[in-house]
């Protein structure tokens, strides 16, 4: 979260304060999370009115003292006070008063020695780049290299602030898009841009723009899911509704856990492999795509994963997703089958490095070496798998979906 939006206060000026209240509705770019007041005291003056839109992060809020007597000190309190406060330097320590130095004798002027340039970044033993946490963190969240950025620190170490000045300057090298004048006679509408539509436009165009897709698909023999699945919710009685993405979810957790190179992340310098399986299943809302997390799916039963999946979407649908519930994951499911839609490729979500694109399940004639015609129908699900070649090499994505497939075409073997 960069940015958000300030939709409600709950308390006003003058407003006693007890620690936990809640103070403020808070929409980011994902839900409308509720602010609590982070400790006791009065609320003196609001700064942000309600309603207003890409509050950036660290922006002051409101004024809250400890004592009800303080609160008409801030009746003419602004913004602007704040911030020159901030801005304002402290003021130099005393000094004493000391005899003025003696001159230096006159000596000949000296070359002026140029200016060393920032060192580049030195790489540790085995290639690795010398970066701080924060920098390695900004980076990947921005999509820069950290291969080529001259580092300013110790030894020349990339700190935060060279990989903000790197994002900087590879943002103003782009394009600025024009927008394209209305045709006469045309009838349009211009739609603001929300914070979930802003953030999903950055973070699409970050995945094309620095991750190598390539992509897999396969079919899918669903005839004994099907079966197995319909066996289950009747012997369920109403208690548990599984659908066909439940067993999709489980099916990619246990191909995570038996190929886990697909479960990693690329992080600039390294690969880093998860030990947990956490499947992000993207629902649609009205305002855009969000991905909410089915932890550890691999340890998890069908009717457990289907509980989860189904509660995860409706408070999607709501807005009331905490964070906790929607950031991370290690691979993504993309499911359009419901819509009709045969195939499809999808956008990998960063920093995973795979995400399964599922279209829906048709009936299709199958050759068949056991029937007397020598074919046979049969249901049949194409599935596409997005790679980051960085993380996963060709080889490695076939066999992942080979897995897969193996899981769903005989779903029984969930059970090993």
């Amino acid at each position: 979260m960069e940015a958000g939006t300030l939709v409600s206060w709950e308390k006003q000026e003058g407003d006693e304060l007890a620690e936990g209240d809640l103070l403020a509705q808070i929409e980011t770019d994902k839900a409308t999370m509720e602010f609590e007041t982070p400790e006791e005291g009065f609320i003196a003056k609001i700064l942000i009115p309600a309603g207003s839109k890409d509050v950036p992060i660290g922006k002051l809020l409101c004024i809250i003292v400890p004592n009800k007597e303080d609160v008409d000190k801030f009746k003419n309190f602004t913004v602007d006070d704040a911030e020159g406060a901030a801005e304002s330097p402290p003021p130099p320590p005393p000094t004493k008063a000391a005899a003025p130095p003696t001159p230096p004798a006159a000596s000949p002027p000296q070359p002026a020695t140029p200016t060393p340039p920032a060192a580049a970044a030195a790489p540790f033993a085995g290639g690795r780049v010398m970066a701080s946490p924060l920098a390695k963190k900004m980076a990947q969240d921005q999509g820069v290299s950290l291969s080529g950025i001259p580092g300013s620190g110790p030894g020349g170490r990339i700190t935060a602030a060279d990989v903000q000045t790197a994002a900087s300057a590879a943002l103003a090298a782009q394009p600025t898009p024009v927008a394209a004048a209305p045709i006469p006679g045309t009838v349009y509408e211009d739609i603001p841009l929300s914070n979930m539509r802003q953030v999903i436009a950055k973070r699409l165009l970050q995945s094309k723009q620095t991750i190598p897709h390539y992509y897999l698909s396969v079919d899918v023999k669903m005839d004994q899911l099907i079966e197995i699945r319909k066996q289950l919710n009747e012997q369920g009685k109403g208690s548990y509704k599984l659908s066909i993405n439940d067993f999709i979810v489980k099916s990619c957790a246990l191909a995570c856990r038996q190929v886990p190179e697909a479960n990693s992340s690329w992080m600039g310098d390294f690969i880093r492999r998860y030990e947990n399986v956490d499947v992000s299943v993207a629902v649609s809302t009205d305002n855009g795509l969000i991905t909410p997390i089915v932890f550890d799916a691999d340890k998890k039963g069908l009717s457990s994963i289907s509980g989860d999946i189904t509660s995860l979407a409706e408070k999607a649908r709501a807005g009331k997703l905490q964070p906790q519930e929607f950031q991370g994951g290690t691979i993504t499911i993309s499911n359009l089958g419901m819509f009709g839609i045969k195939n499809f490729a999808a956008v990998i979500n960063p920093p995973q490095a795979c995400i399964l694109a599922v279209g829906g399940t048709e009936k299709r004639v199958l050759a068949d070496e056991t029937s007397e015609k020598g074919y046979s129908v049969g249901n049949v699900m194409s599935v596409t798998l997005s790679c980051d070649h960085r993380v996963v090499d060709g080889a490695v994505g076939a066999q992942w979906l080979a897995v897969f497939k193996k899981y769903l075409e005989n779903p029984m073997t969930m059970l090993l």
